[in-house]
């Protein structure tokens, strides 16, 4: 398993296929992913613990153990921890290529 550490939390991939990759990802109290889109793959988000809120082209939603959430290719998203302990959700990734790279951040709180 691969681990790595980011200004919002962290993430640990726990499945790495050639069609498909599953990562477990915390987000920190008050932290939230750069809203984003993947030209190559799309993602299907289901929250284990803590509370947040989930964008989606443009949506907001509350995130609550229990919510999926299902993220196209190309369509703009981003999920933030709007409580006091971590956020915790199981990420799916499907399509043709799970590289970091294939992030292309619309805006983001860390200047990446």
């Amino acid at each position: 398993m691969t681990s790595e550490t980011r200004p919002w939390g962290n993430y640990t991939v726990i499945h790495d296929r050639p069609n498909h990759k599953v990562k477990t990802i915390t987000v920190e109290p008050g932290r939230r992913l750069s809203y984003q889109t993947h030209e190559k793959r799309s993602e299907y988000w289901v929250i284990v613990e803590g509370t947040g809120a989930v964008t989606i082209d443009g949506i907001m939603s509350p995130a609550i153990g229990g919510d999926a959430f299902i993220i196209e290719q190309g369509i703009a998203h981003r999920i933030q921890n709007t409580g006091d302990e971590p956020l915790v959700f199981i990420e799916v990734q499907l399509g043709v290529y799970f590289g970091e790279d294939d992030i292309v951040r619309i805006e983001d709180d860390f200047g990446r």
